[in-house]
């Protein structure tokens, strides 16, 4: 549990649930998985739920359900916003239906606070809601269906409101923002057309880290044979093996915000800077609000002056692929600037959050 927290879009941590598995190349240098199996590794949240490998600590799938967290934001009187299940997956397979009621139930509790949720298993999260709904046809009626579940589940939590109704709870819960992660164009077409499918009062991406270029407003939607624009809300079907539109229309719903950011750490991997910029110019043409979180570890030159007269790593995109050399002093001088590489690895610290020397901070407006 953190109250505060160093995460650039959130105020505070609230990891009721701990553990995770692999499943993308964004989850490689998870620090949450490091942290897990080192400092943390005989903490009680966290003992077991790693595996030593030559390339370090792995999630091994055992996940776990910090039931002694669960009343945690019931103390929190102050709003915050507040970043749930930060160091696991609140939509992993090994999180009953049973914990999600009882985790939904404490938000429900707290309209005071916006809890951000991400996950990279959007099937399991669209699977709870129309279990929750009884069908997929009535997900747009759960009001009707949700305040039972709720009540149930709170009458299971030592430290809540026992007797509390729901029946005055709006649904979707308008302080509950669903997400994924997309650090590619291939996960967010495996992840963002089924997050569509989700009732939620924001929905939002996160492509942190950002590892090749994303186009949320050409999204692949295999299951149903679409494409999807993601950012203004609208599908199109093209004519087999051509370019001729067959069909559009409106998807359920739009992405509300986006979050970028590269990656930091050992072993962390460039992030191109014109990645970030495709998505800012998207996010600006639809209205979308814009997070940029960092660059992690490696930045364009003009967040690289620390790296001035010192040996360095750099980063170069060729043939779309990165090309790593190390540049020293000396094989520096005179370089021309139509030489000079994509990324410097320059660190977290130094290359800072600013994108084209602006800081992007868009959150949506919508309040709890």
């Amino acid at each position: 549990m953190a109250d505060h927290t160093h995460i650039e879009w959130t105020d505070a941590t609230w990891n009721i649930v701990t553990g995770c598995t692999v499943v993308s190349p964004g989850c490689t240098n998870c620090y949450a998985m490091k942290l897990a199996g080192t400092r943390l590794r005989d903490h009680p949240s966290r003992k077991g739920l790693t595996t030593d490998s030559k390339a370090g600590p792995v999630w091994n799938g055992q996940v776990r359900f910090n039931v002694d967290w669960l009343t945690q934001p019931l103390r929190w009187s102050k709003p915050r916003k507040i970043f749930v299940a930060a160091h696991g997956d609140l939509f992993h397979d090994g999180v009953t239906d049973h914990q999600l009621d009882q985790i939904f139930a404490i938000m429900a509790l707290c309209p005071q606070h916006v809890f951000q949720i991400l996950t990279k298993r959007p099937e399991r999260m669209l699977a709870y809601f129309v279990r929750l709904a009884e069908s997929q046809e009535a997900l747009d009626h759960m009001s009707f269906l949700v305040p039972q579940v709720l009540e149930d589940a709170a009458a299971r939590i030592d430290g809540a409101s026992h007797g509390v109704s729901f029946d005055d709870t709006p649904w979707p819960l308008p302080n509950v923002w669903l997400g994924v992660s997309a650090e590619d164009q291939t996960r967010a077409a495996e992840r963002v057309p089924t997050l569509l499918r989700v009732p939620a009062a924001v929905h939002w991406i996160s492509a942190e880290p950002l590892l090749a270029p994303l186009n949320l407003a050409a999204i692949d939607d295999q299951e149903q044979d679409i494409k999807i624009d993601a950012l203004h809300g609208k599908w199109t079907a093209y004519f087999p093996a051509t370019e001729t539109e067959r069909g559009s229309g409106p998807t359920d719903s739009r992405i509300d915000w986006v979050v970028v950011g590269g990656e930091s750490g050992q072993g962390s991997r460039p992030m191109h800077p014109d990645w970030a910029r495709d998505i800012r110019d998207d996010c600006a043409a639809a209205g979308t609000p814009f997070l940029f979180k960092q660059w992690g570890d490696w930045t364009p030159g003009e967040n690289a002056q620390n790296t001035l007269g010192r040996t360095v790593e750099t980063a170069d995109w060729f043939n779309d692929q990165w090309h790593f050399e190390t540049l020293t002093p000396a094989s520096a001088e005179g370089m021309h600037i139509d030489d000079e590489p994509t990324c410097y690895r320059a660190g977290k610290k130094a290359a800072g959050r600013r994108l084209d020397a602006v800081q992007h901070d868009g959150y949506p407006e919508v309040q709890p």
